[in-house]
């Protein structure tokens, strides 16, 4: 697992980024798919089924934020040790990985089936909680292969071993089509289960994912795997880890909660309007997972660079990476702004979910670039191993502007749900402000690789 020279020009670093970012993106996008294609099945059904399955989604995908942040800890951890050629740190990062992604399944596994009470008590439609909670209750069973999913990703993308990953992405989305059309729809002889076939579809092919990723990735990843480590299970190196990874777990749960909390505020203003809103959220989703992408392509790089000891490649890596999100969004937003109704038919021909998804497309044609550059400007600090400060700055961003903006507009002005959605255009704008602000302060500062133990211990 040989690890080649450094990037010494501007336009071999934009190659060395193109090179790992198109099987990083397809990825990010075949994983998003699956969700897209459950939500293209389900938003043909009726629309209370559709807001029941996309109201258990993003309960769910609320605690499995957190925990894949807390993994995330193994962009920095990883790549900094492939950067510096160190196999027994690889081995061991990924072995601490795997663990922590099973105990972190159990609190969320738990939390995941507290669903029907706490969106009753969030004061969501009544006739759509049980159906929430029921996709919820049965999605639980795929908390831990999802998370060691994650793990294994993060591990294998900071070594700059993707391909594997792009073949199982692929083989899954078939599976979970093929899943979708003789579950939710009824297809084969089979009765149509609605919102739980979907919800079972889910649990079977995220369990195929992980089983299928380590025979597809290859012996040699394997052997990083297995046997285990005698350092791996030191109780210091696991302390170091999560104290990185808390932060980002942390990061991405402000994040993903203020999405959820709008999500909430959609539902107390009627079924139609959480509806629309997902809709809407799906298709900005799915153009996020391209600065998302580009922002694992970030930590990738500036960590390979850091444990190369290259400041000046970590310096080109950060304009890479900035400069091509910029680009991507900008395109992005000029399709929402320009196909609001073209848009929101992929996913739904309900005329009442119609109406709200074409007020609120536009929005998220506007905060297109902001969103982009805040992921990719923590993708880079995430790279330099730096999480508290970011941190911070989005717990302020994302809800002392974005969620007290929108409410205020939405409910006091009167703006309904676009001056919720409003509210989040100001506070991603914010956000990546004081983030690229972060990172320029960064980037004056001298860079040094994290290690969880000495080599001599």
């Amino acid at each position: 697992m040989s690890v080649s020279s450094s990037p010494t020009t501007l336009r071999e670093e934009i190659k060395a980024q193109v090179l790992l970012a198109v099987p990083l993106i397809a990825v990010q996008l075949g994983l998003l798919m699956m969700g897209f294609v459950d939500s293209a099945f389900m938003g043909r059904v009726s629309t209370e089924e559709y807001a029941g399955v996309s109201l258990g989604h993003s309960w769910v995908f609320l605690f499995l934020i957190f925990a894949m942040g807390v993994l995330t800890s193994l962009d920095p951890i990883v790549s900094q040790a492939f950067g510096a050629s160190d196999r027994g740190a690889m081995s061991r990062a990924l072995q601490r990985g795997v663990i922590l992604s099973l105990v972190l399944s159990v609190p969320c596994g738990l939390l995941v089936l507290a669903a029907e009470p706490a969106l009753l008590a969030f004061g969501q439609p009544v006739d759509v909680v049980p159906i929430a909670a029921s996709y919820a209750h049965i999605t639980s069973l795929s908390v831990p292969a999802f998370l060691l999913f994650v793990a294994m990703r993060q591990s294998l993308q900071a070594m700059h071993r993707v391909s594997a990953l792009v073949i199982v992405i692929v083989l899954t989305n078939l599976l979970n089509i093929a899943l979708d059309w003789v579950m939710i729809s009824g297809n084969l002889g089979l009765p149509a289960m609605g919102a739980d076939g979907c919800a079972w579809a889910t649990v079977i092919s995220r369990w195929a994912m992980v089983l299928a990723l380590p025979l597809i990735a290859g012996a040699d990843f394997r052997q990083l795997l297995w046997p285990l480590e005698p350092r791996t299970l030191r109780w210091a190196a696991f302390s170091t880890m999560f104290a990185v990874g808390l932060p980002i777990g942390v990061q991405f749960l402000v994040e993903i909660g203020a999405f959820q909390a709008v999500l909430y505020l959609m539902g107390r203003m009627g079924t139609s309007e959480m509806a629309g809103h997902q809709v809407s959220m799906n298709l900005a989703s799915f153009s996020f997972m391209v600065p998302l992408g580009l922002s694992m392509v970030a930590a990738v790089r500036v960590g390979t660079e850091i444990g190369r000891e290259s400041p000046a490649a970590v310096r080109r890596a950060v304009k890479v990476s900035v400069a091509g999100g910029v680009l991507v969004m900008m395109c992005f937003g000029v399709l929402f702004l320009s196909l609001p109704s073209p848009l929101a038919r992929i996913i739904t021909d309900q005329e009442d979910i119609l109406a709200t998804a074409v007020l609120l497309i536009p929005l998220a044609g506007l905060f297109q670039v902001f969103d982009g550059l805040q992921v990719i400007a923590c993708g880079c600090l995430r790279g330099m191993a730096d999480t508290r400060v970011p941190m911070y700055i989005h717990m302020a961003g994302f809800w002392a502007v974005g969620v007290v903006v929108g409410s205020y507009l939405g409910f006091s002005q009167g703006l309904g749900a676009p001056g919720l959605w409003w509210g989040l255009v100001a506070g991603l704008g914010a956000t990546a402000l004081v983030q690229l602000w972060r990172l320029r302060v960064m980037l004056r500062r001298g860079f040094r690789r994290l290690v969880l133990e000495e080599p001599h211990e």
